[in-house]
């Protein structure tokens, strides 16, 4: 039985789960929206609205939790410079997921996920 366990496991080993996610949040604050399947995008979308809270936060400790999970350093410098100014007045609900219908090779359903202006 699976009470209580919080989230889906998307057909991938735990290590294999996280990378994929570290790459996906790079994507979306490198380009600030990504298309991808409605069941990633909804488990994206936590992890995003946290790392965006930190760059809200600002300080040298948020700073280096984000570097912690993010990739790339130009997106880390994208996250406290342009991104978490933008959303300094706004307490949270920073995405929005749009569904696009579904992917031609296997019929999985698509969606569009990115920054609420």
């Amino acid at each position: 039985m699976r009470h209580n366990k919080a989230g889906r496991r998307l057909g991938r080993t735990t290590s294999h789960r996280i990378a994929m996610f570290r790459n996906m949040v790079t994507s979306f604050l490198t380009n600030e929206k990504i298309v991808t399947t409605d069941a990633k995008a909804k488990e994206l979308r936590p992890i995003a609205e946290k790392i965006i809270t930190l760059g809200k936060r600002g300080d040298l400790h948020a700073i280096r939790q984000a570097s912690s999970f993010i990739r790339d350093k130009k997106a880390v410098k994208k996250l406290f410079t342009i991104i978490a100014p933008r959303y300094s007045e706004r307490p949270g609900g920073y995405t929005r997921i749009v569904k696009l219908g579904v992917r031609p090779g296997d019929a999985a359903p698509l969606s569009l996920i990115e920054m609420v202006e």
